[in-house]
């Protein structure tokens, strides 16, 4: 029985697996546009990588073009997305391809947004260049989940995350570490990885939490912090309040006590006021939109069990994070139980789920 043939060889596709490793590494750094991997190669050499520069400009095409040791002219360039072809801050990656001479063009699948998808292969080939696209789609279609829903709803993806213990609890009093050092650097991994990171003000005022990247070298890349904090009772003495500058603090309220909205104001601290929905608490999607507009584009959330349990029932989450820690946590002191296993499941129910262990800890991650 005859199998239908790959229309692509292996030397394109591990061509192509590296312009989405460059991608996949970038991701989540480069603001509006989404992250793109480019390997420039001649003569079955590799001549030059480019990647989507830090929030959004150079693109990854003018990168690797720029890059090249040797002359591009007939050479084969391989591309994670669709270059781009209209003006906007920058001009078209097809004009950078054609005047390079590059002959050949691989991209995994088209862009979505509308001004840019499929017009590329038709401006590319009229100008004789051999084009391909579809390589390792279903890849790319993975890499580019989070500037689908960016793009068409308008929204920041948003991945959530909590730790508990055996005996199911995310709180003790006295318990400053639930999970061990390896969990903990992938979740400073993910702060890296997002714009900005969201708790309650109830969390905040328990834990006084730092809520930055600790990863060495990528401390820099710290999220923007939102605060959600319906009548002010955010401690003044707390580090998030004495590390705030401006713009990268965040507090949605609904209070009336003006002379600690003066006081967090002159603190750095950008306030939003919000109203209530009939049951007394904040239209999380209006949330979601607002930072939107603010430029917000992937979103973790590390709240505690209320503010994880209305992300679940509102299914605003396009991934959850839950670490489990062979720990038995105390219940004579103050504690806190994850109640939200049940709806997380049904959140979740055939949807991809991924497990594995790292150290002692076991990691779930759920993807809708």
């Amino acid at each position: 029985m005859s199998t239908k043939k790959d229309k692509f060889s292996s030397k394109e596709k591990n061509y192509m697996r590296l312009a989405l490793d460059l991608a996949r590494a970038r991701k989540g750094l480069t603001g509006d546009n989404p992250s793109v991997g480019c390997v420039i190669v001649k003569k079955n050499q590799i001549i030059s990588i480019g990647q989507t520069g830090y929030n959004g400009r150079p693109h990854a095409e003018t990168n690797a073009i720029n890059n090249a040791f040797q002359r591009i002219s007939g050479s084969e360039m391989y591309v994670s997305l669709e270059p781009c072809n209209h003006y906007g801050k920058t001009s078209p990656c097809t004009n950078r391809i054609i005047k390079s001479g590059i002959n050949k063009v691989y991209y995994c699948i088209d862009d979505i947004d509308q001004k840019v998808k499929g017009k590329s292969f038709k401006i590319l080939k009229d100008k004789n260049i051999h084009v391909k696209r579809g390589i390792l789609k279903k890849n790319a279609i993975d890499l580019y989940n989070s500037y689908k829903v960016n793009r068409k709803n308008k929204l920041p993806y948003v991945i959530g995350k909590i730790a508990i213990s055996k005996n199911k609890l995310i709180y003790s009093k006295g318990t400053k570490r639930i999970t061990d050092k390896y969990s903990d650097k992938l979740t400073h991994y993910l702060r890296y990885k997002n714009d900005a990171i969201m708790i309650s003000s109830k969390t905040l005022n328990i834990d006084n939490p730092k809520l930055n990247c600790r990863l060495k070298g990528l401390e820099n890349f710290s999220p923007r912090r939102i605060i959600l904090d319906k009548l002010l009772t955010i401690k003044l003495n707390s580090y998030i309040i004495k590390s705030s500058k401006k713009e990268n603090t965040i507090i949605f309220h609904n209070s009336t006590n003006f002379l600690k909205i003066k006081s967090l104001k002159k603190r750095g601290l950008y306030l939003i006021k919000l109203s209530f929905d009939k049951k007394g608490h904040f239209d999380l999607k209006k949330i979601l939109k607002r930072l939107f507009k603010l430029g917000i584009r992937n979103l973790l959330v590390e709240g505690g069990d209320n503010l994880t349990k209305k992300f679940l029932e509102k299914r605003l989450f396009n991934e959850f994070y839950l670490f489990r820690s062979p720990k038995i946590l105390s219940k004579s002191n103050k504690h806190q139980f994850f109640t939200s296993q049940g709806i997380l499941n049904t959140t979740y129910n055939r949807k991809f789920k991924f497990s594995s262990k790292l150290a002692k800890d076991n990691i779930t991650i759920y993807k809708r």
